[in-house]
């Protein structure tokens, strides 16, 4: 039996603020779109080129506030082929939250306050 992993969730409170965040920080453009027929929800799939796995935002009407991320001990991770002009167009952004010099990579933060590693290209 074999699995493929197809997506991550996170739940937003501004979809527009996320889809503009998303776009501008890693090139992650909107795929589809599923809204509620109800208007209680959207979910919002987000991809690029490089690889099939998606990122669904979720958004909930009733729910207009930030999450409570906890301890926020879980990032999704992101390997970039240029890491000089990816950390300067996130220290522009003001979106850098963490940097490990010693492993040489550092991590955004979104506007919900979810955790992104960026890592440079592979040797």
């Amino acid at each position: 039996m074999k699995f493929k992993m197809i997506h991550e969730n996170f739940n937003v409170a501004d979809l527009d603020v996320s889809l503009a965040f998303y776009e501008k920080a890693l090139g992650l453009k909107e795929v589809r779109r599923k809204p509620a027929k109800d208007g209680s929800h959207i979910l919002v799939y987000l991809a690029n080129e490089e690889t099939d796995f998606e990122l669904e935002l979720t958004w909930l009407r009733d729910h207009p506030q930030k999450y409570d991320l906890g301890e926020e001990k879980f990032h999704l991770a992101f390997r970039t082929d240029d890491f000089e002009a990816a950390h300067a167009l996130h220290e522009e952004m003001g979106c850098i939250a963490f940097e490990n010099h010693d492993m040489g990579i550092y991590f955004i933060t979104d506007p919900d306050g979810y955790w992104l590693e960026i890592l440079p290209p592979r040797d």
